[in-house]
Protein backbone atom coordinates (compact mmCIF):
# COMPACT_ATOMS: atom_id res chain seq x y z
CA UNK A 1 0.00 0.00 0.00
CA UNK A 2 1.55 3.28 -0.92
CA UNK A 3 0.08 4.99 2.15
CA UNK A 4 1.95 2.38 4.70
CA UNK A 5 5.58 3.27 3.11
CA UNK A 6 4.76 6.94 2.28
CA UNK A 7 5.37 9.85 4.86
CA UNK A 8 3.70 12.66 3.96
CA UNK A 9 5.59 16.29 4.93
CA UNK A 10 5.39 19.84 4.33
CA UNK A 11 7.98 22.44 4.50
CA UNK A 12 8.02 25.36 6.94
CA UNK A 13 9.25 27.66 3.88
CA UNK A 14 5.34 28.21 3.50
CA UNK A 15 5.28 30.03 6.70
CA UNK A 16 8.66 31.30 7.27
CA UNK A 17 11.12 32.30 5.05
CA UNK A 18 14.41 30.61 5.76
CA UNK A 19 16.71 33.61 4.12
CA UNK A 20 14.09 36.47 3.44
CA UNK A 21 13.63 37.16 6.99
CA UNK A 22 10.91 39.45 6.59
CA UNK A 23 8.83 37.11 5.12
CA UNK A 24 6.72 35.04 8.04
CA UNK A 25 9.13 36.71 10.31
CA UNK A 26 6.10 37.20 12.84
CA UNK A 27 4.34 33.74 12.40
CA UNK A 28 5.01 31.83 15.71
CA UNK A 29 6.82 28.27 15.44
CA UNK A 30 3.92 27.14 16.83
CA UNK A 31 1.36 28.36 14.23
CA UNK A 32 3.48 26.57 11.87
CA UNK A 33 3.24 23.18 13.85
CA UNK A 34 -0.27 23.62 14.33
CA UNK A 35 -1.39 24.06 10.71
CA UNK A 36 0.37 21.52 9.92
CA UNK A 37 -0.44 19.11 12.25
CA UNK A 38 -4.36 20.06 11.89
CA UNK A 39 -4.30 19.62 8.03
CA UNK A 40 -3.02 16.29 8.29
CA UNK A 41 0.55 16.08 7.53
CA UNK A 42 2.99 13.51 9.44
CA UNK A 43 5.98 16.04 9.50
CA UNK A 44 8.15 18.91 8.79
CA UNK A 45 11.52 19.59 7.89
CA UNK A 46 13.92 21.76 9.95
CA UNK A 47 13.44 25.70 9.76
CA UNK A 48 15.46 28.70 10.99
CA UNK A 49 12.99 28.86 14.08
CA UNK A 50 12.87 25.58 15.09
CA UNK A 51 15.00 25.12 18.86
CA UNK A 52 18.81 23.65 17.82
CA UNK A 53 18.37 20.84 20.93
CA UNK A 54 17.44 17.80 19.97
CA UNK A 55 15.57 16.86 23.41
CA UNK A 56 13.86 20.06 23.32
CA UNK A 57 12.85 19.99 19.46
CA UNK A 58 11.56 16.50 19.64
CA UNK A 59 9.47 17.41 22.87
CA UNK A 60 7.97 20.05 20.47
CA UNK A 61 7.15 18.22 17.64
CA UNK A 62 5.80 15.36 19.02
CA UNK A 63 2.85 17.47 21.09
CA UNK A 64 1.49 18.28 17.97
CA UNK A 65 1.94 14.78 16.81
CA UNK A 66 4.85 15.83 13.95
CA UNK A 67 7.96 14.03 12.76
CA UNK A 68 11.26 15.57 11.70
CA UNK A 69 11.31 14.60 8.13
CA UNK A 70 14.91 15.85 7.81
CA UNK A 71 17.32 19.10 7.05
CA UNK A 72 19.28 21.24 5.00
CA UNK A 73 22.83 20.98 5.62
CA UNK A 74 24.81 23.91 3.65
CA UNK A 75 27.95 22.06 2.48
CA UNK A 76 31.15 23.12 0.98
CA UNK A 77 33.11 20.24 0.17
CA UNK A 78 33.70 22.20 -3.10
CA UNK A 79 35.95 24.04 -0.90
CA UNK A 80 36.96 21.82 2.08
CA UNK A 81 38.08 18.44 3.16
CA UNK A 82 35.44 16.14 3.89
CA UNK A 83 37.39 15.86 7.79
CA UNK A 84 36.39 19.65 7.66
CA UNK A 85 33.19 19.59 6.66
CA UNK A 86 31.96 16.51 9.18
CA UNK A 87 33.57 18.72 11.76
CA UNK A 88 31.46 21.36 10.17
CA UNK A 89 28.11 18.89 10.20
CA UNK A 90 28.23 17.46 13.36
CA UNK A 91 25.91 19.41 15.59
CA UNK A 92 23.18 19.19 12.72
CA UNK A 93 24.10 15.75 12.28
CA UNK A 94 23.29 15.15 16.37
CA UNK A 95 20.05 17.08 16.07
CA UNK A 96 18.42 14.75 12.69
CA UNK A 97 20.17 11.84 15.04
CA UNK A 98 18.19 12.94 18.27
CA UNK A 99 14.71 13.93 16.53
CA UNK A 100 14.83 10.32 14.75
CA UNK A 101 15.43 11.74 11.01
CA UNK A 102 17.02 9.78 8.30
CA UNK A 103 17.64 12.39 6.11
CA UNK A 104 20.54 15.09 5.67
CA UNK A 105 19.42 17.31 2.95
CA UNK A 106 22.56 18.56 1.39
CA UNK A 107 23.20 21.86 -0.67
CA UNK A 108 26.38 22.24 -1.79
CA UNK A 109 27.04 26.44 -1.20
CA UNK A 110 30.90 26.29 -1.89
CA UNK A 111 32.10 28.76 -4.72
CA UNK A 112 29.01 31.07 -4.61
CA UNK A 113 30.36 34.29 -4.48
CA UNK A 114 29.55 37.97 -3.09
CA UNK A 115 27.59 38.85 0.41
CA UNK A 116 24.14 38.22 -0.96
CA UNK A 117 24.32 34.97 -3.52
CA UNK A 118 20.63 34.81 -3.27
CA UNK A 119 20.01 39.05 -4.28
CA UNK A 120 22.87 37.99 -7.76
CA UNK A 121 21.18 37.75 -11.32
CA UNK A 122 19.65 34.21 -11.59
CA UNK A 123 22.14 33.86 -14.63
CA UNK A 124 25.29 34.06 -12.13
CA UNK A 125 26.36 31.12 -10.27
CA UNK A 126 28.95 28.52 -9.51
CA UNK A 127 30.04 26.88 -12.42
CA UNK A 128 30.52 23.05 -12.40
CA UNK A 129 33.55 23.60 -15.07
CA UNK A 130 35.21 25.18 -12.48
CA UNK A 131 35.74 21.96 -10.35
CA UNK A 132 37.76 18.35 -10.63
CA UNK A 133 34.23 16.06 -10.63
CA UNK A 134 35.97 13.08 -9.88
CA UNK A 135 37.50 14.76 -6.78
CA UNK A 136 34.49 16.21 -5.81
CA UNK A 137 32.54 13.70 -5.95
CA UNK A 138 35.09 11.10 -4.17
CA UNK A 139 34.88 13.65 -1.37
CA UNK A 140 31.05 12.88 -0.92
CA UNK A 141 30.97 9.90 -1.68
CA UNK A 142 33.06 9.70 1.62
CA UNK A 143 31.11 11.94 3.41
CA UNK A 144 27.76 9.97 2.58
CA UNK A 145 29.28 6.70 3.15
CA UNK A 146 30.40 8.36 7.08
CA UNK A 147 26.80 9.51 7.34
CA UNK A 148 25.54 5.63 6.76
CA UNK A 149 27.30 4.83 9.62
CA UNK A 150 25.41 7.38 11.44
CA UNK A 151 22.14 5.94 10.38
CA UNK A 152 21.44 8.86 7.67
CA UNK A 153 21.06 8.88 4.39
CA UNK A 154 22.62 11.90 2.30
CA UNK A 155 20.06 13.70 -0.03
CA UNK A 156 21.73 16.16 -2.61
CA UNK A 157 19.66 19.05 -3.57
CA UNK A 158 20.46 20.09 -7.20
CA UNK A 159 19.20 23.76 -7.12
CA UNK A 160 19.03 26.78 -8.54
CA UNK A 161 22.29 29.29 -8.26
CA UNK A 162 23.96 26.36 -6.99
CA UNK A 163 26.90 24.27 -8.28
CA UNK A 164 24.42 21.22 -9.86
CA UNK A 165 21.80 23.37 -11.20
CA UNK A 166 20.70 22.51 -15.08
CA UNK A 167 19.74 18.98 -16.61
CA UNK A 168 23.26 18.32 -18.17
CA UNK A 169 24.88 18.93 -14.91
CA UNK A 170 22.39 16.77 -12.92
CA UNK A 171 23.40 13.73 -15.03
CA UNK A 172 27.23 14.70 -14.92
CA UNK A 173 27.13 14.44 -11.08
CA UNK A 174 24.96 11.39 -10.56
CA UNK A 175 27.15 9.80 -12.90
CA UNK A 176 30.16 10.70 -11.05
CA UNK A 177 29.23 10.16 -7.66
CA UNK A 178 28.60 6.47 -6.04
CA UNK A 179 24.76 5.14 -5.25
CA UNK A 180 25.27 6.32 -1.28
CA UNK A 181 24.68 10.01 -2.60
CA UNK A 182 20.78 9.95 -2.48
CA UNK A 183 19.27 12.11 -4.61
CA UNK A 184 16.74 15.02 -3.70
CA UNK A 185 14.15 15.49 -6.51
CA UNK A 186 12.64 18.30 -6.68
CA UNK A 187 10.50 18.85 -9.05
CA UNK A 188 10.21 22.87 -9.05
CA UNK A 189 13.69 23.66 -9.24
CA UNK A 190 14.16 21.21 -12.06
CA UNK A 191 11.59 22.78 -13.95
CA UNK A 192 13.09 26.48 -13.24
CA UNK A 193 16.16 25.27 -14.48
CA UNK A 194 14.69 23.77 -17.43
CA UNK A 195 15.18 20.07 -16.56
CA UNK A 196 12.68 17.67 -16.93
CA UNK A 197 12.16 15.59 -13.90
CA UNK A 198 10.70 12.92 -15.42
CA UNK A 199 14.33 12.11 -16.91
CA UNK A 200 16.18 12.91 -13.76
CA UNK A 201 13.77 10.04 -12.81
CA UNK A 202 14.11 7.33 -15.76
CA UNK A 203 17.54 7.65 -15.25
CA UNK A 204 18.32 7.89 -11.79
CA UNK A 205 15.18 6.84 -9.79
CA UNK A 206 16.67 4.46 -7.73
CA UNK A 207 19.15 7.22 -6.38
CA UNK A 208 16.09 8.97 -4.88
CA UNK A 209 16.45 9.48 -1.24
CA UNK A 210 13.94 12.63 -0.68
CA UNK A 211 10.99 14.34 -3.21
CA UNK A 212 10.33 17.79 -2.25
CA UNK A 213 6.81 19.12 -4.66
CA UNK A 214 7.06 22.09 -5.44
CA UNK A 215 5.25 24.31 -8.52
CA UNK A 216 5.83 27.28 -10.48
CA UNK A 217 4.13 29.89 -11.87
CA UNK A 218 5.62 29.65 -15.75
CA UNK A 219 4.49 33.61 -16.54
CA UNK A 220 6.52 34.67 -13.32
CA UNK A 221 9.46 32.23 -14.26
CA UNK A 222 9.91 33.47 -18.18
CA UNK A 223 9.58 37.08 -17.05
CA UNK A 224 12.35 36.60 -14.23
CA UNK A 225 14.53 35.05 -16.77
CA UNK A 226 13.94 37.29 -19.39
CA UNK A 227 14.86 40.50 -17.15
CA UNK A 228 17.14 38.20 -14.99
CA UNK A 229 16.31 38.78 -11.53
CA UNK A 230 17.59 37.66 -8.32
CA UNK A 231 16.85 34.46 -6.96
CA UNK A 232 15.06 36.42 -3.76
CA UNK A 233 13.17 38.92 -6.27
CA UNK A 234 11.93 35.68 -8.01
CA UNK A 235 10.78 34.14 -4.03
CA UNK A 236 9.02 37.69 -3.68
CA UNK A 237 7.50 37.74 -6.95
CA UNK A 238 6.20 34.55 -6.61
CA UNK A 239 7.65 32.51 -8.61
CA UNK A 240 7.19 29.18 -6.36
CA UNK A 241 4.20 27.98 -5.01
CA UNK A 242 2.19 24.84 -3.84
CA UNK A 243 1.75 21.55 -6.08
CA UNK A 244 -0.99 21.71 -8.01
CA UNK A 245 -1.44 26.10 -8.14
CA UNK A 246 1.48 26.30 -11.51
CA UNK A 247 2.51 24.76 -14.23
CA UNK A 248 4.32 21.75 -13.16
CA UNK A 249 2.65 18.36 -14.75
CA UNK A 250 3.22 16.07 -11.86
CA UNK A 251 1.59 12.58 -13.67
CA UNK A 252 4.90 11.51 -14.06
CA UNK A 253 6.29 11.80 -10.07
CA UNK A 254 2.40 10.56 -8.71
CA UNK A 255 3.57 7.45 -11.25
CA UNK A 256 6.64 7.34 -9.76
CA UNK A 257 5.29 7.21 -6.23
CA UNK A 258 2.93 4.76 -6.45
CA UNK A 259 4.58 2.32 -8.89
CA UNK A 260 8.14 1.99 -7.66
CA UNK A 261 8.57 0.89 -4.52
CA UNK A 262 10.12 4.48 -3.22
CA UNK A 263 9.78 4.67 0.25
CA UNK A 264 10.39 8.01 2.34
CA UNK A 265 8.99 11.58 2.99
CA UNK A 266 7.02 13.67 0.04
CA UNK A 267 7.39 17.20 1.55
CA UNK A 268 5.72 19.92 -0.27
CA UNK A 269 7.80 23.16 -0.68
CA UNK A 270 6.88 26.34 -2.11
CA UNK A 271 8.78 29.39 -0.63
CA UNK A 272 5.84 32.13 -0.82
CA UNK A 273 5.14 35.37 0.71
CA UNK A 274 2.81 34.40 3.56
CA UNK A 275 1.02 37.84 3.16
CA UNK A 276 0.27 36.69 -0.76
CA UNK A 277 -0.76 33.49 -0.41
CA UNK A 278 -1.73 32.25 3.36
CA UNK A 279 0.19 29.44 4.61
CA UNK A 280 -2.72 27.00 5.82
CA UNK A 281 -4.78 27.62 2.60
CA UNK A 282 -2.10 27.05 0.28
CA UNK A 283 -0.77 23.99 2.25
CA UNK A 284 -4.08 22.58 2.64
CA UNK A 285 -5.08 23.04 -1.48
CA UNK A 286 -1.46 21.18 -1.17
CA UNK A 287 -2.28 18.67 0.58
CA UNK A 288 -5.36 18.02 -1.27
CA UNK A 289 -3.33 17.67 -3.88
CA UNK A 290 -0.64 15.79 -3.56
CA UNK A 291 -3.51 13.02 -1.55
CA UNK A 292 -5.15 12.22 -4.68
CA UNK A 293 -1.77 12.73 -6.95
CA UNK A 294 -0.76 9.10 -4.96
CA UNK A 295 -3.82 7.93 -4.41
CA UNK A 296 -4.58 7.97 -8.39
Amino acid sequence: MVKQRIHLGVSPLSWTNDVLVELGGDIPLETCLKEASETGYDGVELGRKFPRDGQKLSSILTDYGLRLAGGWHSGFLAERSVEDEWKAAAEHVRLLKDCGSQILIYGECGLMTGASPWDQPLSSGPELARIELSTYADKLNTFALRLQQTGLTLAYHYHLKMLIEQAEEIDAFCESTAQEVGILLDTGHAYAAGANYAEIIRKFGFRIAHIHLKDVRKQVLERARREDWSFNSAVRQGMFTVPGDGDVDFSPIGEFIRTSGYSGWVVVEAEQDPTKAAPKTYTEKAYDFVSRLIAS
